[in-house]
């Protein structure tokens, strides 16, 4: 049913359609076509990919990927919540559910995908559900206020995800996966051992090699538990399904379009169906040329791009695409790229595993020294570089590439090392060449015009570092000046600010933004990057420069981070945690007691944490003072969990109770978490004190850490055990008492001293000109000439030390900011409540509600031309 305005057809509206529709703008299709979309859901695309930040807080409208803007001013006919139930295609017609029939010269079929539900008995019960829309979600987070354990089957990417959203709501959560290991597809038996292992650390109960036999249901009806195929049972009473997808190619079958025998639209290398040159079909709902379904979004970008192309007469093929991914999953990241399962054979594995860290890396090598692929479990920081040598020979070693920093001499391969003809952003197919060329031919001189120019960054985001690498190193290439300055506001760097306030003892935040701060920035507020870091420099400093040692007086105040307002960390409802000071772990019988008498008045929810303290969840802004009073006068100082300080040092019982001690790493952990209490950094400091080599302190992890010998004491600085693991690398060894303290006074304040805002000890320590071997010969060997003043400044630092808890109950004028509202001081936050679980409390969220659009409501920018 052609007409005089070609008329294109859109089925679908994801995050391909979208794309789609982006690439035909591109094109200038928009302007020649009238565009039509039927969209299922109730709202525009949106990305899928995040889906599970929602349990975050992000909103569906942060989620978006659908500007209003872009619909109305391409004219495009957008219906949401009215799906296409059927398609003629002898009269080239489409109808919806709302009953509107729309002709179309072109149709594109970009239906996506639906989860696989196993055909178990009771599968539909009350209280199973599957893990795919934003629905989906409300729905469990709806059922699951009144649920106390969830089961998830399968344990690939999304059921991980799924399992991660169940445990942030509270529930005992099960990972139930038919394969013998975690994300079967992704990683090999190594990786799914590590995987394993930390996803059980986090408290999930997983179960491998067994399937689900039937779901188990009350008198009522809904879920009381799941049947396993080794003969166990499971308890539960909410089941997420995510046993993988499905191509959804109902509409294409029922028009009599060929779809493959597993499901998916046969199309040719242009996209279009092999049936009908009328007619494509892109994204999940494709069976491409090269007979797979690509169920990423990536290889969706590049097949919607390709249908735009071919509808525009131009040259353009989908053959095939980039299986890589890298993904965050429930805290743990995990990658995969090229040939990670070494199918294509005559290939070798060189792999390096830590399974008590949760690290696993192999690269798969050809013969000829090739990388074939690889997988990364709990460190894939590489994987941007790794991804783009990836069918070349590396300029290093294999085994270079896997050792974690710290495990040996890793290899540091910047851009310059990667070919031109290097893939770095394989959601839009952008090579290194392209990136140079945005700079070089383009003039771009920063990443999001580098974005906006190539389209590099902006589909899953894993590129985005090593894109600013490039940019940075081309523009240096090129005798361009890279501004390296903290912010807009200082063109100097954090180091050299460091340098002035200690140099000329400023106190002011506004002395130093007037008088070395850009010269449009002079007069001004200032930002939220250097606000809260020039606030650091002074705490840091303070005793030396003459400033206050409280960071909420005068000035300061203003300057602090969201936490560092109140002296507590805020949490997802608006209430705050309140975390006492545990020196190396160790505590008295009466003062547990305090504790519990504390949580128990004042309704708090507590849990012992990694750092072997105890946090107390759920005060008020307004209570906070009144709980610190009780443990100030019970002997308990601020624990600063709120701030870029020192934390914790933890502490094994050491030679004084185990048999295998040999230093009493207790009174260590003490003494060095009392020095160093208070003190702020760039960012947050962890130690730990083992009394042997059996490190039960994992203080190889840590910022500084100490292992006990014969001798004396081991140093380890540099480590780290959070999203992006780090071995610490050994410093000194067999040292006295005076020489451990004196060597962390160097370390810590030449740190401070030269570390970028927000830069932990472990990025530090590999940014930094020369690495381990300059911070040694500055700190163990003195050879700048500085470690007089660095003491110096930690001495002044344990001098003037002053508990912020103690110091604030004590002033009247000081309390007066622990209130709600300013107008109204007595009165507490509404919105700060509760509900109860496991005899302790938890917040109470409100539920996100969203109207479902009615089915004829149209986003259109012009229906006439």
């Amino acid at each position: 049913m052609p007409t005089d305005t070609p008329t294109l057809v859109l089925i679908g509206h994801g995050m391909v359609g979208q794309r789609f529709l982006q690439a035909l703008a591109e094109r200038g299709l928009t302007a020649t076509h009238r565009v039509v979309v039927l969209c299922e859901e109730p709202r525009p695309a949106y990305d899928r990919v995040q889906l599970t930040s929602y349990f975050s807080g992000r909103t569906p409208e942060d989620l978006s990927l659908t500007d209003a803007a872009f619909i109305e001013t391409h004219g495009i006919e957008l219906r949401v919540g009215d799906p296409a139930v059927s398609v003629d295609r002898a009269a080239r017609t489409v109808t919806a559910r709302s009953g509107l029939v729309v002709g179309y010269d072109v149709l594109v079929l970009a239906t996506g995908s639906y989860p696989f539900v196993p055909p178990v008995p009771n599968k539909d019960a009350g209280g199973c559900f599957v893990y795919r829309t934003i629905e989906d979600l409300l729905a469990i987070e709806e059922y699951a206020r009144t649920a106390t354990t969830g089961a998830v089957v399968g344990g690939g990417l999304l059921g991980l995800e799924a399992a991660g959203a169940l445990k942030g709501l509270g529930l005992t959560t099960h990972i139930v996966e038919f394969a013998p290991r975690l994300m079967p597809v992704q990683v090999d038996e190594g990786g799914g051992a590590a995987l394993l292992r930390t996803v059980e650390e986090m408290g999930l109960a997983v179960h491998t090699g067994v399937g689900t036999q039937e779901i188990v249901v009350g008198a009522d009806g809904a879920v009381t538990g799941m049947k396993l195929s080794d003969g166990s049972e499971l308890a539960t009473d909410l089941v997420v399904f995510s046993a993988g997808v499905r191509p959804r190619d109902r509409l294409a079958r029922d028009c009599g379009l060929d779809v493959g025998e597993r499901g998916g639209i046969a199309v040719d290398e242009q996209c279009r169906t092999v049936t009908d040159p009328h007619v494509f079909a892109i994204g999940e709902c494709a069976l491409a040329a090269d007979g797979r379904v690509y169920g990423l979004v990536a290889p969706g970008y590049e097949q919607a791009e390709t249908a735009a192309a071919a509808i525009a007469d131009a040259e353009a093929s989908f053959t095939g695409a980039d299986l890589s991914t890298k993904l965050k999953l429930l805290g743990v990241d995990v990658a995969s790229f090229g040939d990670a399962h070494g199918t294509g054979g005559d290939c070798l594995d060189v792999v390096y595993s830590d399974s008590r860290a949760g690290l696993y890396k192999k690269l798969v090598i050809g013969r000829d020294g090739t990388l074939l692929g690889g997988i990364l479990v709990g460190d894939a920081e590489a994987y941007g570089t790794l991804r783009a040598f990836t069918g070349s020979v590396p300029p290093v070693a294999p085994e270079a590439l896997v050792l974690p920093a710290g495990a040996g001499a890793p290899a540091r391969l910047g851009p310059s090392a990667l070919p031109d003809d290097a893939v770095v952003c394989s959601c839009h197919n952008v090579t290194k060449g392209t990136v140079r060329g945005a700079v070089t031919e383009h003039r771009c001189t920063t990443v999001p015009e580098v974005k906006k120019c190539t389209k590099a960054g902006t589909g899953c985001g894993s590129c985005v570092k090593v894109l600013g690498q490039l940019v940075d190193a081309e523009l240096e290439a090129n005798g361009v000046e890279v501004d390296k300055g903290l912010c807009g506001c200082f063109g100097h760097t954090r180091e050299e600010l460091y340098e002035i306030v200690l140099a000329l003892r400023l106190t002011s935040y506004r002395e130093l933004l007037d008088r070395y701060g850009r010269e449009e920035a002079r007069g001004g507020d200032g930002c939220e990057v250097c606000k809260p870091a020039v606030g650091s420099i002074i705490a840091s400093l303070a005793p030396a420069i003459g400033a206050s040692t409280y960071v909420l007086d005068g000035e300061q105040a203003a300057l602090q981070d969201t936490n560092d307002h109140f002296l507590a960390n805020l949490q997802r409802n608006g209430s705050y945690s309140v975390v006492p000071r545990i020196p190396g772990g160790e505590i008295a019988p009466e003062k547990l007691i305090v504790i519990g008498e504390i949580a128990r008045d004042f309704g708090l929810y507590t849990k012992i944490t990694g750092g072997q303290r105890i946090d107390m969840f759920g005060a008020r802004v307004e209570q906070l003072p009144l709980i610190w009073a009780r443990l100030v006068d019970a002997g308990f100082e601020s624990g600063h969990a709120y701030g870029k300080s020192l934390r914790t040092v933890k502490s094994c019982v050491g030679q004084t109770w185990c048999r295998y001690g040999v230093q009493d790493s207790v009174r260590m952990a003490i003494d060095l978490e009392l020095r160093y209490r208070g003190l702020r950094s760039p960012h947050k400091l962890k130690s730990a004190v083992s009394g042997c080599q059996r490190e039960c302190a994992e203080a190889q992890s840590k910022d500084f850490g100490v292992i006990a010998t014969a001798n004396g004491w081991n140093l380890y600085v540099g480590g780290n055990g959070g999203a992006t693991p780090r071995h610490a690398d050994l410093l000194a060894q067999d040292l006295s008492d005076a020489e451990l303290v004196r060597l962390i006074d160097r370390f810590l304040m030449f740190y401070i001293r030269t570390a970028d805002r927000l830069e932990r000890t472990s990025v530090w320590l590999e940014r930094i000109p020369g690495g381990l071997d300059h911070v040694r010969d500055v700190v163990v060997h003195d050879s700048l000439g500085i470690c007089d003043e660095l003491e110096a400044l930690m001495a002044a630092h344990v001098a003037h030390y002053l508990d912020e808890w103690a110091e604030t109950i004590g002033d009247p004028e000081r309390l007066a900011r622990f209130v709600s509202f300013v107008n109204a001081p007595d009165a507490p936050d509404p919105v700060v409540a509760f509900v109860p679980e496991r005899d302790q409390i938890k917040p109470d969220l409100p539920l996100l509600t969203i109207g479902r659009r009615p089915a004829d409501d149209l986003l259109e920018g012009s229906a006439t031309r």
